[in-house]
């Protein structure tokens, strides 16, 4: 009787280890199974994430098409003809910027028509909107008009990424706090050129400008906003004068 105890004890003791096993393997079956399955769903969704991306971004390029006026890019030959032709038609110099810390507003010059009709038509392409204030010297300058964004490279190629505007340096025209000036490139520059895509806000003081004035073409002034001018100015940044948060902004035409 004993033995037969002992017997039955260790019988039902290895059923109850083998039926153990056994659900602990069909355990990790599902738990495999459910693993694909949520990585096949995971892809499904990224895959469906970027279809809908491909979709917006063909629905924003037809509406940016409507609403953009089309022309042909501009290159280092045509780069006056356009620019003159296109002052003409487009004689505004009021501009608005919003950024993320306020808003700016400057008034371009008459005597530099390259520089203004090259802004205004920046502007009217939309061309600042996908960009940042990407410099920020406290008691000196904010500069804008570049990205990290595929967008600002893109519109870049559109609109002609291979000109540079004749300089339009006014003898005795100096860099004073609220002046807006043209970026440019120092290697083989020796005509003082502007970079088309960038440009620079001076903040003082007077002492610092005299690398700048005569090597820079001065093209407007802030006439609102100043304050919002500082305020990016001291925004935190790295050791590249990079915002450490990005300091975006939107332009458009004062009417």
């Amino acid at each position: 009787m004993s033995y037969f105890i002992k017997f039955l004890s260790l019988t039902l003791c290895l059923f109850i280890i083998l039926t153990s096993c056994e659900d602990t393997k069909k355990h990790e079956q599902n738990t495999s199974i459910d693993a694909l399955d949520k990585t096949k769903s995971l892809a499904s969704e990224i895959l469906n994430n970027e279809k809908i991306a491909d979709s917006l971004t063909v629905v924003n390029a037809d509406k940016i098409s409507e609403t953009l006026e089309e022309f042909p890019p501009i290159t280092k030959d045509n780069v006056v003809e356009f620019l003159t032709e296109y002052g003409k038609n487009n004689p505004e110099k009021n501009v608005r910027f919003n950024t993320s810390l306020g808003t700016i507003e400057v008034t371009l010059y008459d005597d530099t028509p390259l520089h203004r009709a090259n802004f205004i038509y920046l502007v009217k392409q939309k061309y600042f909107n996908t960009t940042f204030f990407h410099r920020v010297v406290p008691n000196f300058i904010i500069q804008a008009g570049t990205s990290d964004n595929r967008d600002t490279q893109i519109d870049r190629a559109r609109i002609g990424k291979n000109y540079r505007i004749p300089n339009e340096i006014k003898k005795g025209r100096i860099h004073k706090k609220g002046t807006l000036s043209g970026a440019k490139y120092y290697r083989d520059n020796d005509d003082n050129m502007t970079e088309p895509f960038e440009f620079f806000i001076f903040l003082g003081p007077q002492k610092s400008t005299r690398h700048l004035n005569g090597n820079y073409t001065i093209f407007g002034e802030v006439t609102k906003g100043m304050d919002i001018v500082e305020k990016i100015a001291n925004v935190e940044h790295d050791d590249q004068d990079w915002p450490l948060i990005n300091v975006t902004l939107t332009a458009d035409i004062i009417k």
